[in-house]
């Protein structure tokens, strides 16, 4: 009976590998494509236009800052695979006036033609206890990070669904999965990204649209470098617990799952365990994809636990040790 149920077993997971290509996204190919990279002016945003210029990719860079913008520009331009690429750059602020953004959306694809995947990479972050944040920063972080993201998906996606093709990629962040310490400001504004992509999704794949949504840990980008400086101990210490990636690795990943269709996509083994244990009702690629989720969800879940648990630890830690030191500091 148990070799029955084996081979039972063996023959359905053979026939979801064999079924899942056929309701795979065709991927996108990207060389001659025009690709517009938001925030693409530095960190994992430089990091996408370039692995895309590697492929053969026609590249709009949108950014605030111009003299960023050119240089960004210059060095993107010394990974051309051939003389007909062109880097195209743009100075607007994607999150204060969506008929700005509008314009040079269409500014970029007269120029380049339409556009085949655009990489919302616009983002900044703050890191601070909730009560010591200022309470205009909240509203500022939704509209960098989720608005900034809204006003050109907006601007694109018309065009895209008239020419039933292309790809919508929004960069999150693992704490756009997981709210901690001294991100109270940051994570809902990269959560919100999760429910755009899911309900986008659902809107525009019967036009052979696909959405993905980019979770990448702690990149050595000038953004942590920036957040770093007033990044709270027990943030700190919660972050080291997986390390730091380099954005050409992360855009490597990126790309290649926003190219195959992918809607998550992921970066290394704790990566991947998040997006397991957060899937939740979002969509899948595959059959094979939703097939691997159930069944490690119990496992990821035990261990997921004992995470929760040390993050915990550290912040009860954290809190005895500046509760000493402020009675040492009274009896002094």
């Amino acid at each position: 009976m148990l070799l029955v149920v084996a081979a039972f077993i063996v023959a359905f997971v053979l026939l979801l590998y064999m079924i899942s290509p056929l309701i795979s996204p065709k991927p996108l190919k990207l060389n001659g494509a025009h690709v517009v990279v938001t925030g693409g002016s530095s960190g994992i945003g430089k990091s996408i236009a370039v692995e895309c210029y590697k492929q053969g990719a026609f590249i709009t860079l949108v950014a605030r800052d111009e003299a960023k913008l050119l240089q960004a520009k210059k060095e993107v331009e010394k990974f051309a695979i051939n003389d007909k690429q062109v880097v195209l750059c743009i100075s607007v602020d994607v999150s204060s006036d969506y008929s700005q953004v509008e314009s040079v959306i269409k500014q970029a694809q007269e120029k380049l033609g339409p556009v085949d995947m655009l990489v919302n990479c616009a983002g900044t972050s703050i890191s601070a206890k909730f009560e010591e944040m200022e309470v205009d920063r909240f509203k500022k972080l939704m509209e960098v990070n989720y608005l900034g993201s809204v006003y050109p998906t907006r601007a694109v996606i018309t065009t895209m669904k008239e020419r039933r093709m292309g790809r919508i990629m929004f960069v999150s962040s693992q704490a756009g999965q997981i709210g901690l310490f001294g991100y109270t400001a940051y994570s809902p504004s990269k959560f919100a990204l999760r429910g755009l992509a899911e309900s986008l999704q659902m809107e525009i794949k019967p036009y052979n649209i696909y959405v993905t949504v980019a979770y990448p840990p702690d990149t050595d980008t000038p953004g942590l470098a920036e957040e770093n400086k007033t990044k709270p101990l027990e943030t700190k210490l919660i972050s080291e617990t997986s390390g730091v990636c380099q954005p050409d690795q992360v855009a490597k990943i990126i790309v290649r799952d926003a190219v195959q269709g992918n809607f998550n996509s992921s970066v290394g083994p704790d990566g991947y365990m998040l997006s397991a244990l957060t899937c939740g009702m979002s969509p899948v690629t595959s059959i094979t994809e939703g097939l691997q989720q159930i069944v490690t969800m119990g496992l990821f879940r035990t261990i997921a636990l004992f995470y929760l648990g040390s993050f915990d630890s550290i912040v009860r830690r954290c809190m005895i040790q500046r509760e000493q030191s402020k009675a040492a500091d009274k009896r002094e």
